[in-house]
Parts: C-alpha cells; sequence; structure tokens
C-alpha cells in the first residue's frame, strides 16, 4: 500500500483543476483487484455561491464510460454464450442493413469504430425516436470501406446497441440492473428523483433550456429515451471502481464478464490499420489521457462530459476520475491537459 502523501502530486492537479475553473467537482478512485488504495472527493457541484459539495457519494453522468461498462461487457456474454459472433454481419440482424454497400459490416465493426459510418450524427434535430433512428442510420452514407480505418462513430455505437438488445431480447438497462454489484454504489440509467440530490449537474442546455441534472447531457440519447450504447450511464466513483475490479478479476478467471481469454480478446488492440482502439476499448498510447506511466498493454476510455477510466492489468491498477467539466458549458476543454499530468502523478505514487 502506497504511503498516505503518495498521491499528494495527483492530488495537487485535481485542486489546480478546480482553481483553474477546469470542473468544478471531481471524485477520484484508485485502486487494485483486491480495493480501493485512494478515494477522495473535491470542490461543489457548481460554481454557485453555497453549492452543495462534492462527496464520494455524488453520481456523475459517466457519458462515453458507457461504451466500456455497459455495451462492451453486454457485447462479451453474448458471445460467452454463443447468442453472438463478432463477424456477424449486421444485415443477418436488420433487413434494412441487406443492402451490398451495408452488410459488410460485421458486429467486430462497430466496437473498434471501423464500420465506415459517421462520426457523429444530429438525430435529435429531426425529433425523432427509437424506433426512427434505427431506421435512419441505415440511411447514412458509409465514409470509408468497413474494417479499413477506425473512426470514433457514436452513430456505430447507437447501431451496436440495437443489435446487442435485439439479440439478447432484453435492454441495455436491464443488463445493467443484472451487472450492478448491489453495494450501494449506483450505476445506471436514468436516476429517479430521489437521487437528484447527489447527481452533479452538467451543462445549461440550449436545446433543452435549462440545467441538466439527472437527465442524460447526449442529446441523441436523450431522444433514445435515455438508454442508449454510446452513453447514458450515471455512477459514483465507487461504481466505477467496483467494475474495474471486475475487469481485473476476468484477466485472471472466469467472471461474470466472462473469460480471461474473452476478456484478452476485448482489451487487444485491433488490426485496423493506425488505430488504438480494441472492442469498445480505447488502449494506451504516449498521447493518451491515461499518461505515460502506464503499460503499453493498458485499456481505458474517456467520457465527453469529463469522465475516464484506465486499466493497468500488468499493474493490478485502475483509476476513475469523474468530473462534470461541461458545467456550465461544454466549451469549457482546460480538462484535457491534466488528464495526463494526473495520471502519470498517481501511477508515480503508486511506484513509491
Amino acid at each position: 500500500m502506497p504511503p498516505a502523501e503518495a498521491f499528494d502530486a495527483a492530488r495537487s492537479v485535481i485542486q489546480f483543476g478546480l482553481s483553474a475553473r477546469a470542473f468544478p467537482a471531481a471524485t477520484v478512485e484508485v485502486g487494485r483487484e483486491s480495493g480501493p488504495i485512494w478515494r477522495e472527493a473535491f470542490g461543489q457541484l457548481t460554481y454557485d455561491a453555497g453549492a452543495a459539495a462534492c462527496t464520494l457519494d455524488t453520481i456523475f453522468d459517466l457519458a462515453s464510460l458507457t461504451k466500456v461498462i455497459a455495451t462492451g461487457p453486454a457485447a462479451m456474454g453474448l458471445v460467452a454464450r454463443g447468442r453472438l459472433t463478432l463477424d456477424r454481419s449486421i444485415g443477418d440482424i436488420f433487413e434494412e442493413w441487406r443492402a451490398p454497400a451495408l452488410a459488410r459490416i460485421q458486429v467486430r465493426h462497430l466496437l473498434d469504430h471501423s464500420s465506415g459510418l459517421p462520426a457523429h450524427a444530429r438525430f435529435w434535430e429531426r425529433a425523432m425516436t427509437r424506433e426512427t433512428i434505427r431506421a435512419a442510420i441505415a440511411t447514412l452514407p458509409l465514409d470509408r470501406e468497413p474494417g479499413g480505418a477506425s473512426v470514433y462513430s457514436d452513430p456505430g455505437f447507437i447501431l451496436l446497441g440495437f443489435v446487442l438488445e435485439k439479440t439478447a431480447g432484453t435492454s441495455l438497462a436491464d443488463h445493467v440492473r443484472a451487472m450492478n454489484p448491489g453495494d450501494g454504489e449506483p450505476l445506471l440509467y436514468r436516476p429517479s428523483r430521489d437521487l437528484l440530490d447527489r447527481i452533479a449537474p452538467t451543462e445549461d442546455d440550449r436545446w433543452r433550456g435549462r440545467v441538466l441534472r439527472g437527465e442524460v447531457h447526449d442529446e441523441n440519447a436523450a431522444v433514445l429515451g435515455g438508454v442508449a450504447a454510446h452513453a447514458g450511464l450515471f455512477g459514483t466513483a465507487g461504481a466505477v471502481g467496483a467494475f474495474a475490479r471486475v475487469v481485473l478479476q476476468t484477466f485472471r478467471e472466469e467472471t461474470r464478464l466472462g473469460s480471461p481469454a474473452l476478456m484478452r480478446q476485448f482489451a487487444a488492440r485491433t488490426a485496423v490499420p493506425g488505430s488504438s482502439r480494441a472492442l469498445a476499448w480505447d488502449t494506451m498510447r504516449p498521447t493518451s489521457s491515461c499518461g505515460t506511466r502506464m503499460s503499453p498493454t493498458s485499456i481505458g476510455h474517456t467520457g465527453f462530459t469529463g469522465t475516464s477510466l484506465w486499466i493497468d492489468y500488468e499493474r493490478d491498477v485502475y483509476v476513475v476520475l469523474l468530473t462534470n467539466r461541461v458545467h456550465p458549458s461544454r466549451e469549457n476543454n482546460q480538462l484535457a491537459p491534466l488528464r495526463p499530468r494526473f495520471h502519470d502523478a498517481v501511477m508515480d505514487g503508486i511506484a513509491r
């Protein structure tokens, strides 16, 4: 166990972020498979005078951490049970995807962002529903040949969510409820109103005309009813840390996520040229948000609202950083250069 002062440098990075108004609130959990070794909360939920203090019970909009906490594990579970294969064509699942230009897209292409679908689509501006969005994705022109290059694509993950839900016969929300560790740390879609006081607000959203609190920040996820494969999860640092510990365990033994072999398959960088992507996960590279001190095999992901999770399974370390950097505006990008500094300081502290 590192000494108490081992994380002083990492703590200073967070305190600098608070003073620079990179975010009003932050929670941190660093740990190993055996449990947390540093947990701390910083700041207040907003910049308003008298705003409530951030605590370890504060719930954050996890944004794209949904991709690795909900969607990737849901896909792993279906693969483990033999109900889905990574090379299955999307055209085998949905009729509207049987056109020759689209039928080449496989489940693995959605997981590693190499489907050729565009990075973004502003479905919310067209007053769409879950059903019409699924149909609309099939009309999007492909930007490139499937499998040729990885370009981060929310429409691809939205489609993947439809694939998983149809294959499983249950919603992603059902999957997350079944996976929840049940230790009092919330990890859920569409948090109930009784949790509202614990939730860190996100943006003062012009589209919805209010400061968002307990509503998913991502507009497409909102149109999808708050349950989506690319965004929508809310949780505490403790809930994300509990998930990270299961991931670390799965590298060694069978867990509810799957086997060690399957975990390593999902964590391995794919063969897509020039890509750092694994299956749902991103991997460590010199310019990653995880800094330069983690093992090259480390896996992780960031979330647009100011969240991140990185796991160094070779060193048995995970690092959770949750902030609401988009409050009150998404134009605030001061967190980006702080992330690698924070992770490097954490890893230096662990090495002490």
